[in-house]
């Protein structure tokens, strides 16, 4: 197989496995990322998994320049649009997050659509659907649901990554069966180099002991494995044509998640949340930290999300919650980064 797929953040968390499991599938991998002088980075970080590299080249791209975008899509059949800003710590202006994730999608599906790529699979969030309804919330969620369509506080990543994926709707009008959107939990799983990211960084707050108390707050995790498989899998099989993809498995609170690291690595399970705290204390508590703040609308909500799709094209049984949070955080430690 030799079709050509553009992979857009090729160095984030996720972008790394895409573009690992593309390889592995024998397709040719055009990576964007903002500075080259990573490229060498990530070769010799996909090289040491045991990916071969040779079918892998780089592009500059960036998210809010138009410089470079139709290049990069010359000869391309396919597009993995993962690139666009993750954190947990919301900005003080909503815009730092919104502007570049909605005008990368516009950048990239645009320059997809006008090469004539085949498909396209855009890399959404579970947060466009749940994030927001607050304890009383729909108590299940499919594909239809958008976070859009109920009042409520929203922060500004659930808006950029909503806003981001309408905005890729509406590009796709006339045809939205080149367009299949995924919708990932919270990624965990084994890094492939020294940068944790945004899911590692939350993994190491759990090691180094910065919970002290659980915040009644659940996370649909998914192994960056299986969200990676099913996005290669949505490139080309007919049932994702058009199709919003909720992809996670499995709800896991905090205080859950720290049982699975205490039992996987019992040196560090003083270092976990020791109890679930009561709601009141968690909000008085997100006045000083802006990751609890950010999450606090969503305290107590646990819904189930229908990843029927996803099992299908993963097309085997999806990692555990509990395996993927250990891998992450046995790389994390063998790495040195705790």
């Amino acid at each position: 197989m030799s079709d050509l797929i553009v992979v857009t953040g090729i160095t984030g968390f996720l972008g790394s496995h895409l573009a690992r499991t593309a390889l592995e599938a024998g397709y040719r991998v055009r990576g964007s990322l903002r500075d080259l002088a990573r490229a060498d980075r990530i070769r010799a970080a996909l090289a040491d998994a045991g990916t071969p590299v040779d079918r892998l080249e780089f592009v500059a791209l960036d998210l809010t320049r138009d410089a470079g975008w139709a290049d990069a899509m010359a000869d391309a059949r396919y597009l993995l649009h993962a690139a666009s800003p993750f954190v947990t710590t919301m900005p003080r202006d909503r815009d730092d997050l919104i502007r570049p994730a909605v005008e990368g999608t516009e950048r990239a599906i645009g320059a997809a659509l006008a090469a004539g790529v085949e498909r396209i699979v855009l890399t959404s969030s579970s947060v466009t659907i749940s994030h927001g309804r607050g304890r009383h919330g729909k108590p299940h969620l499919s594909a239809a649901d958008w976070i859009d369509e109920h009042p409520g506080p929203k922060t500004a990543y659930a808006e950029s990554k909503t806003r981001a994926e309408r905005r890729a709707w509406d590009l796709v009008a006339q045809e939205p069966t080149r367009l299949a959107a995924v919708n990932p939990g919270f990624i965990t799983g084994p890094t492939l180099d020294d940068d944790p990211g945004t899911s590692g960084a939350t993994i190491l707050r759990f090691l180094r002991g910065n919970f002290p108390v659980a915040p009644d707050l659940s996370l649909h995790v998914v192994d960056v494995r299986d969200a990676a498989a099913v996005h290669v899998a949505a490139l080309t099989d007919p049932a994702a044509a058009g199709q919003r993809i909720p992809t996670s498995f499995e709800s896991v609170d905090i205080y859950g998640i720290g049982r699975i690291l205490a039992a996987a690595h019992p040196a560090y399970a003083r270092r976990m949340p020791r109890w679930r705290a009561p709601d009141w204390l968690i909000r008085a508590y997100a006045l000083l930290d802006g990751d609890v703040r950010a999450n606090v609308s969503e305290l107590g909500y646990r819904p189930t999300l229908d990843a029927t799709l996803a099992r299908q094209l993963l097309g085997r049984t999806p990692i555990s919650a509990a395996a993927s949070i250990t891998d992450m955080a046995d790389g994390l430690l063998a790495r040195g980064l705790v």
